[in-house]
């Protein structure tokens, strides 16, 4: 079973401008001269961590990452204003050209897969190829799954992220619930719906780890642990009540339109985050793609089979992508 590539440190670390109030937080890390590689990461909101680079042979590749708008050490924290997936493609063209990329690889997760994906249908002549984990294609009935549909498996815990919510057990007013309660003017309030909102989230990623149980904040957080809590859940609301800002089945009606590149497809067979039948679906309509399921994993990256199954996966890309490397590179 493959491991994570050895720690990595950043070789330039950027705050890049972007629409007012954004400011975004970018590193690269590996190979100054390597092949590119964008790691865009889930959420919405999420953000990225250090062991994200170690995904890739930092001898090979250029390793970029990103905070998207109001997560991670972008800011501010947390704004949902100027935030929306359209948004997001026009900020990874101002990163490629700011760092002087004429094309990269994109690697995304669950969120991270559908901002690829858009990336690649927007702007093809700029992407190398995909590496798409427990892809998510933001339709409505992925996120009816997510929020209503799974009260079936887990009661209890669809209990407690609706109690006290009416109308819960249809998909809008749930949302609606939520996006007011994150955004309220009092904060206690609005950190009791992110703890909620979160645990619930940790739930369904470990439904199939006995004995595991996701903490989505015990009142013990320091002051910056809750304001990420706050600002992911904020971001996520804010995405999920705007449906992503696409139309809906957007990214199949399009995939036709997606030129040939190798495109890579890792879901974990315990994903209840976002179902098998996405990546399913995306591995039909993408001709010449790799679909891999990955038996021991759920919907983490972190999951030790997901982490051995990703770094293959980027080491067989390192190979489709050899002969893209300038001669110099190839000792």
């Amino acid at each position: 079973m493959r491991v994570l590539y050895p720690p990595v440190e950043p070789y330039a670390v950027h705050q890049i401008a972007v629409d007012e109030p954004h400011r975004l937080y970018v590193e690269a890390c590996g190979n100054p001269r390597g092949v590119p590689v964008v790691f865009l990461h889930g959420g919405p909101g999420s953000g990225c961590t250090p062991d994200h680079r170690r995904y890739f042979d930092p001898d090979f590749f250029s390793i970029i990452l990103v905070d998207q708008r109001g997560a991670g050490r972008s800011r501010p924290l947390g704004e949902t204003a100027a935030n929306t997936t359209w948004d997001l493609v026009a900020d990874l063209e101002s990163i490629r050209r700011q760092l002087e990329i004429e094309r990269w690889m994109l690697f995304g997760g669950s969120w991270g897969a559908t901002l690829a994906l858009v990336y690649a249908l927007t702007h093809p002549d700029h992407t190398l190829g995909m590496v798409l984990r427990g892809s998510f294609l933001a339709r409505e009935e992925d996120l009816t799954w997510f929020l209503v549909g799974l009260r079936r498996l887990l009661p209890r815990a669809w209990e407690q992220l609706t109690g006290g919510i009416a109308g819960c057990g249809v998909l809008g007013p749930l949302i609606d619930w939520y996006h007011a309660a994150l955004h309220g003017e009092d904060r206690q309030p609005s950190l009791d719906a992110a703890r909620r909102w979160t645990e619930w989230g940790g739930q369904v990623v470990n439904w199939h780890k006995p004995g595991s149980r996701e903490n989505g904040g015990r009142g013990d957080e320091s002051v910056e642990q809750l304001g990420h809590l706050l600002a992911k859940a904020r971001i996520e609301t804010h995405y999920a009540q705007h449906r992503y800002f696409i139309r809906e089945n957007e990214i199949l009606d399009r995939i036709d339109s997606l030129p040939g590149m190798p495109v890579s497809i890792i879901h974990g067979r315990y994903d209840l985050t976002c179902i098998m039948e996405s990546a399913w679906l995306l591995h039909r309509a993408i001709p010449g793609s790799r679909l891999v399921e990955v038996a021991d994993a759920g919907h983490l990256i972190d999951d030790p089979a997901m982490i051995s199954a990703l770094v293959e996966e980027t080491d067989r890309m390192r190979e489709l992508l050899w002969g893209k490397k300038s001669a110099n590179e190839r000792k």
